[in-house]
């Protein structure tokens, strides 16, 4: 099979998992009812219309994030949270929720984008001219900070009802997002999308290290400028309106690998349709878990990125032998 199949087949199977995640719910809605001026076409069109959007644009965005950090660092286990910019969103998200301004139209996602610009600033500032070491160690100060800042919020939250809040909303999930939460936040997301795809060849030639990607003309720092705004601007809004989804950045970036090679500009398209077909179908699939009410996103992420980290760990251990 051609790359160029290999593609075609990937494309076709997230335009599958697209369908069926307009389809799949406890309550199956066929197409032919998808516009019908019903319970099940208001259902379709206000909220398994929007929830299928979003998990092609959250997962695509993770997918891509993950790729473009992978080849830079130049370690198959960096995915978008070593820049800082998941955590900061989520601190963004939880002051809002702890200030009370998630009951404004824009409150939370708004405050979770400011967070991470906030993080895309100073990123850039931490990790100025240290190349890819600086920006790992950069992007851990705000990692920790971050998480730090959380988990003061939540100890000190008013009230119960404002820690569940805040604890539900971290996990993750695409349940009962509106379509005007697809409107706030795809346009950040292929805004940063298509900052990312514009790093393919000068990732390529960081394979021969920083020093000869200079002499081929790369300039490293612009190259680190695109990198943390388009992941800031892409990841900032999948973490504004759905919550931290973690490994899909680790996962996907791995498996397009072993069918596309290891040059990174081939496997950046390939990681964007990949990220968005795992997330698509994952949201499907805990829908569908027989229950009385849906596993969150992110944690079913968790649970099948964790067996899969620890067996990248184990063979890149496995190496070092």
């Amino acid at each position: 099979m051609t790359l160029r199949w290999n593609t075609i087949l990937l494309m076709c199977l997230t335009l599958a998992a697209f369908c069926l995640s307009l389809m799949a719910g406890k309550a199956w809605i066929w197409p032919a009812a998808w516009f019908d001026n019903t319970a099940d076409g208001w259902i379709f069109l206000e909220l398994r219309l929007p929830r299928a959007l979003l998990g092609l644009g959250i997962g695509a965005a993770l997918g891509l994030s993950g790729a473009v950090l992978q080849g830079y660092l130049r370690n198959a286990l960096a995915d978008p949270t070593v820049l800082g910019v998941s955590s900061s969103a989520a601190f963004g998200g939880v002051a809002a929720i702890f200030l009370g301004l998630n009951s404004l139209p824009l409150g939370l996602f708004a405050c979770a984008m400011l967070g991470a610009g906030a993080s895309i600033i100073a990123l850039l500032a931490l990790a100025r001219g240290g190349g890819p070491l600086g920006f790992i160690l950069g992007g851990m100060v705000l990692s920790t900070l971050a998480g730090a800042m959380t988990a003061f919020l939540i100890s000190i939250a008013p009230n119960p009802f404002a820690t569940s809040e805040i604890i539900n909303w971290l996990m993750g999930a695409l349940t009962d997002r509106l379509m005007n939460d697809a409107i706030q936040a795809l346009p950040f997301i292929a805004a940063g999308g298509a900052l990312l795809l514009t790093t393919g060849r000068s990732l390529d030639a960081l394979t021969i290290g920083v020093n000869g990607a200079r002499s081929l003309g790369v300039d490293i720092g612009r190259l680190q400028w695109v990198i943390v705004v388009g992941v800031g601007l892409s990841v900032g809004a999948s973490v504004a309106v759905s919550g931290v989804v973690g490994f899909v950045g680790l996962i996907v970036p791995h498996l397009m690998r072993r069918i596309y090679g290891e040059q990174p500009s081939a496997i950046l398209l390939p990681s964007a349709v990949g990220g968005a077909l795992l997330t698509l179908t994952a949201d499907s699939i805990i829908r569908i878990i027989p229950g009385p009410t849906e596993i969150r996103l992110g944690i079913a992420m968790a649970l099948l990125g964790a067996p899969f980290f620890f067996f990248l760990l184990q063979k890149k251990q496995g190496r070092m032998l």
